[in-house]
């Protein structure tokens, strides 16, 4: 028995025009966790969103970004999972003021969720807006798929502490009159994908369990990694962006001050001196000249 963790494992029906991929985070899930205490249902959420944002990154067909962003005035403040068509996944969630367990809808009340593609070559991103509906993120792309992006799609989501993940079925462009009923029963069997599914990875095996009356083609896996994209110039501009005298202030405290990123955990420090040279070298130097 062959399966794959921390992988993208795409396929296609043979005998229906449906393609689908199966997604498994383990490895790179548990290290987005690393330094967070997530209640169980802003867990679920962000283990939900991180799956499906990889499932939609695999499906690229040019070097860039997806971003999924939840925010909003109720308990679920802010939500960013971050794929590259690398599939190099990164993502966070802050919920400050929620105290008790919270279902997917009382955690989202009043959320907004966006979906930005960015791609190097494109001179603006691309976004579409998600009406956060159903009781799941799940049941809210499929209806942003259905809507916005005219493509009939089945998405089923699991998650744990230890391994999150899900599938992705999409139809195809043909049209296919006697495929109503197939497509129906197709997403019954999906949504019998459980969480020990995944939890032991993904591969031909498990889609065989799923649809063993479907003859699928399955192809090679897509290997996913957490990797955060910070750096020192990025943490400079979060203090120029707060401004000299309030980084002054901050650093006379302990004669340092520090930048966490909030994705992976890193703190970068900035001395005084760090600090008089980031504010300096935009400084316009006068002249002596006299005119």
């Amino acid at each position: 028995m062959q399966t794959h963790s921390d992988a993208v494992v795409p396929f296609v029906f043979e005998s229906l025009p449906v393609r689908g991929a199966l997604i498994q985070l383990q490895k790179s899930w548990q290290r987005m966790q690393l330094g967070h205490t997530y209640q169980m249902s802003v867990l679920e959420t962000l283990g939900h969103a991180a799956a499906a944002t990889g499932l939609i990154a695999q499906s690229l067909k040019f070097d860039g970004i997806i971003t999924m962003q939840l925010s909003g005035d109720g308990p679920l403040a802010m939500l960013v999972m971050q794929c590259t068509s690398e599939l190099e996944l990164r993502g966070m969630a802050s919920a400050p003021d929620l105290t008790d367990h919270a279902s997917f809808a009382e955690l989202v009340a009043q959320a907004r969720c966006a979906i930005t593609v960015d791609a190097g070559a494109m001179e603006r991103p691309y976004q579409g807006i998600v009406e956060v509906t159903g009781a799941s993120l799940a049941d809210s792309l499929e209806n942003y798929y259905a809507k916005s992006a005219q493509i009939p799609s089945h998405i089923h989501l699991v998650c744990e502490p230890s391994s999150c993940g899900g599938i992705l079925l999409q139809q195809m462009p043909e049209k296919d009159s006697a495929l109503e009923d197939d497509w129906r029963r197709l997403g019954m069997l999906a949504a019998t994908l459980r969480p020990d599914d995944i939890a032991a990875g993904v591969g031909i095996d498990l889609l065989g369990k799923l649809f063993a009356a479907d003859d699928v083609r399955v192809f090679g896996p897509r290997p996913v990694t957490f990797k955060c994209r910070c750096s020192k110039k990025r943490a400079e501009d979060v203090l120029r962006m707060l401004g000299e005298k309030e980084t002054n202030a901050a650093c006379a405290e302990k004669d340092r001050v520090d930048v966490t990123c909030e994705y992976c955990g890193r703190t970068r420090s900035f001395d005084t001196v760090d600090v008089s040279r980031l504010f300096s070298e935009h400084v316009v130097e006068g002249t002596d000249r006299v005119h």
